[in-house]
């Protein structure tokens, strides 16, 4: 989604004083996407905390084997194994978990729902801010959705998961499997799949965690 979601999780962090650099995917291409956040991490003087929401957790499981790479923290998040990818994730919803409001593909891009938007992806954020989200989706490439990754980084650095206990978007019973096959320090809060909108001091917190815990 739209980097801008991120400015309340920004200001807390910058306000504690640490460097803060917000990724703004392409989401064409997962490998497009990796490239994209290791330059990010490659114009930084410092180990790197990487932090992803949703299909960003894949992009972070890519790209988090980056040597500067200290840990990574999934918020609400896709934290697939090698050779899985969000569409290989998804396939199989089980019984009686929301489906996401997906729209059909159209020119090799998904968009969700504008209608459905708020109440599936951000139920717990205020009216204008979910409005603003939902007009300002950043196109997902189909490509993207099927990208699949090659080596997963936390086989080999400390990960930690926020599960959103009320997210529609991924089922918490499934963002707990996850974050359990990567042995991750887990957190659950409520909240709704934008919980970095929603509740930014909770999500700041875990990534302030994550990294006083690599100094």
């Amino acid at each position: 989604m739209h980097g801008s979601g991120w400015a309340g999780v920004y200001k807390i962090l910058k306000g504690k004083g640490y460097n803060v650099r917000v990724v703004q995917n392409p989401t064409k291409s997962l490998a497009d996407d990796v490239a994209t956040t290791k330059a990010v991490i490659d114009s930084l003087g410092s180990d790197v905390v990487l932090v992803g929401h949703s299909y960003g957790g894949v992009v972070i499981t890519e790209a988090g084997t980056h040597p500067k790479v200290s840990s990574l923290v999934y918020i609400t998040a896709f934290a697939p194994d090698k050779g899985e990818s969000v569409a290989s994730l998804i396939a199989n919803p089980p019984p009686g978990a929301p489906v996401p409001p997906i729209l059909p593909p159209k020119d090799g891009y998904l968009f969700l729902d504008r209608t459905q938007f708020a109440a599936s992806f951000a139920a717990d954020v205020e009216a204008d801010t979910a409005s603003f989200m939902a007009d300002s989706q950043v196109p997902w490439g189909v490509e993207a959705l099927a990208g699949a990754v090659t080596e997963p980084a936390w086989k080999t650095k400390p990960s930690y998961y926020l599960v959103a206990s009320e997210d529609k978007m991924i089922p918490p019973p499934a963002q707990r499997a996850m974050a359990g096959r990567v042995k991750a320090r887990v957190t659950e809060v409520p909240g709704s799949h934008a919980i970095y909108v929603s509740k930014p001091a909770e999500v700041a917190a875990i990534i302030q965690q994550a990294a006083d815990s690599s100094i």
